[in-house]
């Protein structure tokens, strides 16, 4: 109640963030089908390989706040490598998937992350995905050799499959929790305006938008 008997309403509204996401990595290891996944809960045996760049984005709750994620999908083959590039620009977190049952495109992991290092935000959050987890069968690239390469670069490692969705939900909300957290370390130590963000963007609070495997660190 205030003063004069009538009843003071407070914005309870979360507060809303929007940080920007790349996936990256060889043609036809899944990119596409993991942010179909964890988009629409949808998987299409049939999707076309991305030409240049796809974008999507989902909000979710992280605790008292809406995140946006921003998840662009750039394509892998060489032909449009140059233009997969630009989308790196100011990403605040990528996503470098390889496929499990081809060696090659793990072989290659390396390259995507050194480039990620050259052309997006410093301290750039990554998680490395080994995609297809339901191919055990045909597997190539072992679970210990992918978590020795995320443990020797410091960053996260995940199995998935975008067919049967394992993992998919754990591997976004991961990134967009760790994205959070750091945001808020940086907000708690800002000195001057304290919605100044270090890390991706703050909107208006009335803006609208549209079981674990193997090895983690």
């Amino acid at each position: 109640m205030s003063r004069n008997g009538s009843t003071q309403r407070y914005d309870k509204r979360p507060q809303r963030f929007q940080y920007k996401l790349v996936l990256v990595g060889e043609a036809g290891v899944g990119k596409s089908s993991l942010a179909m996944q964890y988009v629409r809960g949808e998987f299409d045996k049939d999707m076309q390989t991305t030409i240049g760049a796809a974008f999507t984005s989902k909000t979710l709750h992280v605790e008292n706040a809406l995140i946006e994620l921003q998840i662009w999908d750039t394509a892998g083959t060489e032909k449009y490598h140059s233009l997969a590039s630009m989308y790196y620009r100011g990403a605040h977190a990528a996503i470098v998937v390889y496929d499990i049952t081809q060696q090659t495109t793990f072989l290659r992991v390396n390259s995507w992350v050194r480039e990620l290092h050259r052309q997006a935000t410093p301290n750039i959050a990554i998680i490395l995905a080994g995609n297809k987890a339901d191919l055990e069968d045909t597997r190539k690239v072992s679970c210990e050799d992918a978590q020795a390469y995320a443990n020797d670069n410091s960053i996260t490692f995940i199995e998935t499959s975008a067919k049967t969705a394992l993992n998919v939900d754990d591997l976004f909300s991961t990134l967009a929790i760790k994205l959070h957290e750091e945001n808020m370390k940086l907000l708690e130590n800002e000195k001057g305006d304290p919605d100044t963000l270090k890390i991706g963007s703050k909107l208006p609070a009335d803006q609208s938008t549209h079981k674990r495997r193997c090895c983690k660190t």
